[in-house]
């Protein structure tokens, strides 16, 4: 790939549980390209997880240190993680059951909460963030966070930026309430912010962070087929609602494009608008294959398998679509990948 001047980028990042480490990937081969500096990040549980990581490494070691920080914490991920896999389970006395430790769990949690069914609020997470991520170096990070997570009690998205950035914000952006107790900051409980911004576009408009948006998605927006068994409907329906609010900002991003495409837009109103310039690497037939089960998987292998497939992504995203930064033109077509039937 023929060698370019600087190029400064936003990311925003998908949850996804296990596999934000496609993600991963990402971010570990965009740390290798020459000229390609990001400045802001807006990400939502597995991707807030990665933005913290991606962040401190970057403020301790530039691109190597940020490569090293994704690295350690993922394996902190699976090292936590052990005790609760499928591995555990074969060795249980509940593995002669007619059934895998997925579906005993989601059974679990329909009839107990995390409030009766875990009084000790075990979570590997907050351990697996409380070995790895200095968030003091995140807030040292030349880089921009937005975390989003969902207010309980409102409904609404709370993007944590700057200070508010900590260990307890990151749990909040990755809260499933089936699984996870709310997290509560300054008297508000949070659960994940998949339900209302994943991620949440709105703070790189008014935060003035670079045009460009990357986009990192693992949830497939269309798939072909109606399922008709119930692990592939609770699948499909995980895969809408977790993918609901983007397609909204998309669609209000798209809508006001058009009106400053066909000048509709004058002074001084035009000043409070922005365009952004939108690219995407997706998981692709990866993470579409996969069920909702391998989100919880987090042995080694598995990890790292989906990593390298994020950096081949990533690697190929550059060879192909990267010559559209700097130029004021997305790399994908709003109306037709993400809005259209």
């Amino acid at each position: 790939m023929p060698k370019r001047k600087t190029q400064s980028i936003s990311l925003a990042l998908q949850g996804g549980g296990a596999h934000g480490a496609f993600t991963w990937g990402v971010l570990d081969r965009l740390a290798d390209e020459p000229g390609l500096d990001v400045k802001a990040i807006t990400a939502t549980s597995a991707g807030a997880t990665n933005a913290v990581a991606f962040a401190a490494g970057l403020a301790e070691g530039g691109s190597d240190g940020a490569k090293a920080s994704l690295e350690r914490y993922w394996r902190a991920v699976s090292e936590k993680g052990a005790p609760f896999s499928a591995f555990s389970w074969s060795n249980s006395p509940f593995s002669a059951l007619p059934f895998g430790p997925f579906q005993a769990a989601m059974a679990f949690t329909s009839i107990a909460s995390p409030y009766e069914f875990n009084p000790f609020d075990i979570n590997p997470l907050r351990d697996a963030l409380d070995e790895t991520i200095d968030f003091d170096a995140v807030h040292a990070a030349p880089v921009d966070l937005f975390l989003s997570a969902t207010n309980v009690e409102t409904g609404r998205v709370k993007v944590f930026q700057d200070g508010e950035i900590s260990r307890d914000a990151v749990l909040a952006s990755a809260c499933l309430p089936q699984t996870f107790r709310a997290v509560e900051i300054d008297g508000n409980a949070y659960w994940d912010g998949g339900y209302m911004g994943n991620p949440s576009l709105f703070p790189l408009i008014y935060a003035k962070a670079p045009r460009d948006v990357l986009m990192v998605l693992l949830n497939p927006i269309s798939r072909l087929g109606v399922p008709r068994r119930v692990p592939q409907i609770l699948d499909r329906l995980n895969e809408i609602s977790f993918n609901a609010s983007l397609i909204g900002e998309l669609r209000a991003i798209a809508f006001v494009q058009k009106l400053l495409d066909d000048g509709m837009l004058k002074e001084p109103l035009i000043n409070k608008y922005r365009r952004l310039t939108i690219h995407a690497i997706r998981g692709g037939q990866v993470l579409r294959d996969l069920s909702l089960q391998t989100k919880y998987d987090t042995s080694w292998t598995f990890l790292t398998g989906l990593r390298d497939q994020g950096r081949a992504e990533a690697d190929r995203w550059l060879s192909t679509c990267a010559r559209h930064l700097g130029t004021g033109e997305s790399s994908v077509d709003l109306r037709q990948e993400f809005l259209e039937d």
